[in-house]
């Protein structure tokens, strides 16, 4: 198996171990443009719920400021978006790198 594969594959995987960290440094440490190009999709892939999360818990506690007798229901879609997002992120990330690490 190529390592440039294992390298590209291994920027969608990290989601699971290093986060944003991994692909970005292979981004810098890299010469392959192949190899750039999946670890560019990736730390792209892995900032998204790094950027929304914050944004959606801050709806959730401003929503339980501004009603604190009725029903939260913008806390609840809220956090359904926030496990949405999480899962469709890894879903295609793990989707990724499987197809990086099968292709010819």
């Amino acid at each position: 198996m190529e390592s440039r594969k294992v390298l590209s594959s291994l920027c969608y995987f990290s989601i699971f171990f290093a986060g944003f960290i991994f692909p970005l440094a292979v981004l810098l440490a890299t010469g392959d443009e192949g190899t750039k190009q999946h670890a560019k999709k990736s730390l792209y892939s892995h900032l998204i719920p790094l950027i929304t999360t914050p944004l959606i818990i801050f709806a959730v506690f401003y929503d339980f400021t501004s009603q604190p007798d009725g029903i939260p229901i913008f806390t609840i879609i809220s956090i359904i978006a926030l496990i949405l997002v999480w899962l469709i992120v890894i879903i295609w990330n793990i989707v990724k790198g499987i197809k990086v690490l099968t292709a010819k």
